[in-house]
């Protein structure tokens, strides 16, 4: 269970900052690829993974009328997606056809859930872009995603981006991309990736005026360290 101060702390720091915490620990590929914000502006994403998978669709068995099914995978998930949840879509890297549009995208807002990410593409993407709801995809898809893919499981392990993601898992978002976390250890990454942007931040102002990034990036001058400390009292960090 994702503990609202790990919630709060993962706001706070940038998926970069988190992949460099990752990559400490082992963890080399949590950052899902070719996935890009429909609203830059919708602020940072943060929940636990709840999973939507889908397979190749075949004609016999996945024709327009399967919406019909109130138990079809799509929609049950979109109404079962639990609030503060991200919904993860494993659409296999397609985006030839949509893996949802603005109508589920919506109402997943309205649901409370965190945000929504997908390996394929969004159709209705302009509309989805004018939601203050972070969406992730690859690129626009206007065909119905009946064309080419078939909802089959609902929260269960799946690849988005290249990425393996679990049910359970953190996901975050931002203006870069979205990283996943194994929820085992998303309270200690969350709690030094805090820590690496403070020092970050004091790096950059020290930068912009000017300094050199050697014996400063990384702080192998003891003075730097120093100065580090005095910034943090200094900025109550």
């Amino acid at each position: 269970m994702l503990k609202p101060e790990t919630r709060d702390r993962l706001k706070t720091v940038s998926t970069a900052t988190l992949c460099t915490a990752l990559f400490k620990r082992g963890l080399r590929n949590q950052f899902i690829q070719d996935v890009h914000p429909l609203n830059p502006n919708a602020g940072t994403m943060v929940g636990e993974a709840f999973t939507l998978r889908y397979i190749p669709a075949r004609e016999d068995l996945n024709p327009l009328s399967v919406f019909q099914n109130r138990a079809h995978p799509q929609r049950k998930a979109v109404e079962e997606c639990p609030p503060g949840a991200v919904m993860v879509i494993d659409s296999r890297k397609d985006a030839r056809a949509a893996s949802a549009g603005s109508i589920l995208v919506s109402r997943l807002m309205k649901r409370g859930v965190a945000g929504v990410v997908t390996d394929g593409g969004f159709r209705d993407s302009p509309e989805i872009a004018q939601l203050p709801f972070p969406a992730y995809h690859q690129r626009p898809s206007a065909p119905t995603n009946l064309t080419l893919h078939q909802a089959l499981d609902i929260n269960v392990p799946i690849g988005c981006g290249d990425v393996a993601v679990w049910p359970g898992d953190v996901v975050v978002g931002d203006g870069e991309g979205v990283v996943i976390i194994p929820a085992g250890i998303a309270d200690e990454v969350a709690a030094e990736a805090v820590e690496m942007t403070a020092f970050e931040d004091f790096v950059t102002e020290r930068v912009m005026d000017g300094q050199s990034i050697l014996g400063l990036y990384p702080p192998t001058d003891e003075a730097n360290k120093v100065a580090f400390d005095a910034w943090r009292k200094e900025k109550g960090r």
